[in-house]
């Protein structure tokens, strides 16, 4: 009833567990079986081992959270040899989350990643592109269009690609990525936010600038994929302050085809199992069979 196929992969149901906020799933185990869940993205892998950033690296905030990891993460080959393997007892889809500073580190990483039994990768791009001093992948449709098309070269696994909301223009950034290749697309990714320590007189993160996540962020993104998914024809995955099964169903009505999870599991270690048996639930008390039915049903009645 709930299942979902996103770029000819089944999930049995449309529930994920969101990149950076999973770890690699060892830290949720504990709490209950991950094999419940549709899939598990990654926490964000790169070429090489990364130790991310100093300081302060989250903080709360009204509605919702700010980070500043840096992606750490122990690099492409460890993730492979040491996690990838425990990862596969789970009963689930699981979704490799590539970053990287050049495109060339992005390619290297995928080509070792063609070699696993992950069905599916998700290309983040809003690491910064150290070539272009600095400025995310994922600001500019031209230069997204670039490390995307390259990326999908190489990738022997359907490419999904994570789009920023910081982009100059979110629709035009989901058209060009199409353009490029990709199979389909997930958003949104974080908000650019600050805080500031008012009794120290100084930005609470080391960076200054951060990613807000959390439910505050919830109807903009919930907009943001709406329009997307009203523009393109390729699977899309909302993303964006989802804290319950109604939250998951707005996105599904709004064009997706599945949902990730990420602050809620913060909140809730278990949440991802409260909004799978809501949905569940839900489709029961409205006779619906298949998600298909109400999936993207706003845009059918608009």
């Amino acid at each position: 009833m709930t299942s979902v196929e996103i770029c000819g992969v089944e999930f049995k149901n449309p529930v994920i567990a969101a990149s950076g906020t999973f770890g690699f799933g060892r830290e949720y185990e504990k709490f209950y079986s991950l094999s419940k869940l549709g899939g598990i993205c990654t926490k964000g892998i790169t070429l090489h081992e990364r130790h991310g950033n100093s300081g302060t690296r989250i903080h709360e905030t009204t509605g919702g959270l700010l980070n500043s990891i840096g992606l750490e993460n122990p690099g492409v080959d460890v993730f492979i040899e040491e996690e990838l393997p425990h990862m596969e007892k789970y009963d689930t889809v699981i979704i490799a989350n590539v970053g990287g500073s050049t495109i060339e580190e992005y390619i290297m990483a995928v080509e070792k990643l063609n070699k696993t039994n992950i069905p599916m990768f998700e290309l983040n791009i809003s690491c910064p592109n150290v070539k272009q001093g600095g400025m995310a992948f994922g600001i500019k449709s031209d230069v997204a269009f670039k490390v995307v098309s390259e990326v999908k070269k190489v990738s022997k696994k359907p490419l999904v690609v994570k789009l920023s909301p910081n982009a100059e223009n979110i629709v035009d950034m989901a058209y060009r990525c199409c353009e490029a290749g990709a199979d389909g697309l997930s958003l949104v990714n974080t908000f650019s936010g600050m805080a500031i320590d008012i009794y120290g007189k100084k930005p609470v993160f080391e960076n200054t600038i951060a990613g807000l996540s959390g439910p505050c962020i919830k109807p903009i993104a919930l907009r943001m994929v709406y329009e997307v998914c009203s523009a393109v024809d390729i699977p899309v995955i909302g993303i964006g302050g989802i804290m319950d099964y109604k939250d998951a169903i707005e996105f599904i009505m709004s064009g997706a085809y599945g949902v990730q999870i990420g602050s809620g599991n913060f909140v809730k270690p278990d949440i991802c199992l409260d909004i799978i048996s809501g949905i569940e639930k839900f489709m029961k008390d409205e006779g619906i069979k298949s998600l298909k039915e109400i999936r993207g049903i706003i845009r059918r009645k608009s």
